[in-house]
């Protein structure tokens, strides 16, 4: 069917209720089955918008709980949608209200996507790539070439996550314990305590998402095959050296790096340890900038959801 700028689209198949409108800048276009196009002959365009992202979807399945079975409603269905229609300047109010929240929402996306980006990029760029033995990009003063190391020949220590112990382990406590999960830094819960690891050190994933190393600075204990390497090297460095090797895993089941495995991959470090620590440093503060822009989404996105549920009945 034929666009038309300020029309709202309505996904009705799939992953109901996804909302956004038409502007002009993509016009002349058509759409799909799986949309719905929504014509207002009255009310705020961001007003509605807004309301259909809201509870009114999920209410209608509530209360009609086929359709949850197999997602898609019917162009009759969506014309029954009801929703709460205040005075024109209020609609305009919150439209606007949810409208500048969306706008912020966007912006701190693109900002963190192009932080990531960055840190992609300066990954490739200050370490050794395809044989060589200099980096692209290097901190003023450094010029020796770097060497190939094994990562078992310069771990102090590498050892294996086993299970949980659940009579120790608790929701707040002292200790950490780290499994292999990327999100939440990995941790599971927490010894009061035990632990197994004594800090800095690194971590790297040995199931499922294989090969993703972390720096560690508080004593630990790892879990479910979670590897971990001391050494005397920068944590910092060490963990951004090796989230830039190509780790493969030549498995059928469940992907799994054990501490052999690990121990034969090598790594390029520079000769001084002073070059080490700024490039250390540089990728710790990019990755704590990268961590203030998620919380700050995650708080925005936390906002907008508490005021989707307040602001309309």
């Amino acid at each position: 069917s034929q666009l038309q700028e300020g029309d709202i689209l309505f996904s009705i198949a799939g992953t109901l209720g996804r909302v956004t409108s038409v502007n002009k800048a993509i016009l002349p276009a058509n759409t799909n089955q799986a949309l719905s196009i929504i014509r207002l002959k009255e009310g705020n365009l961001e007003y509605v918008k807004t309301c259909l992202k809201g509870n009114v979807v999920a209410d209608f399945i509530r209360r009609n709980p086929t359709i949850g079975a197999q997602p898609n409603l019917s162009l009759e269905q969506v014309s029954n949608l009801e929703i709460e229609i205040p005075s024109e300047a209020e609609q305009e109010k919150i439209g606007l209200y949810f409208s500048n929240l969306d706008n912020l929402i966007t912006l701190h996306h693109r900002k963190l996507e192009k932080l990531e980006q960055i840190k992609q990029a300066m990954l490739h760029k200050m370490f050794p790539q395809n044989g060589s033995n200099v980096p692209e990009i290097r901190f003023k003063g450094f010029t020796d070439a770097w060497e190939q190391r094994k990562l078992g020949d310069i771990a102090s220590d590498m050892v294996a996550g086993g299970d949980i112990d659940k009579d120790l382990i608790l929701a707040e406590g002292q200790y950490p314990v780290i499994a292999n999960a990327l999100t939440g830094d990995g941790i599971v819960g927490y010894y009061d305590k035990e632990y197994r690891v004594n800090a800095p050190t690194v971590t790297v994933t040995g199931r499922g998402n294989v090969g993703h190393a972390k720096a560690r600075l508080v004593n630990f204990t790892p879990v479910v095959r979670l590897l971990s390497v001391k050494s005397e090297h920068d944590v910092f460095f060490l963990e951004n050296a090796i989230n830039t090797l190509k780790i493969v895993i030549e498995s059928t089941g469940v992907p799994q790096l054990t501490v052999p495995q690990l121990a034969k991959y090598e790594v390029a470090f520079p000769r001084q340890l002073d070059e080490e620590e700024h490039i250390g440093a540089f990728f710790k503060q990019l990755d704590h900038l990268i961590t203030l822009h998620q919380r700050k989404l995650e708080k925005l996105e936390q906002i907008k959801q508490a005021m989707l549920h307040k602001m309309f009945v």
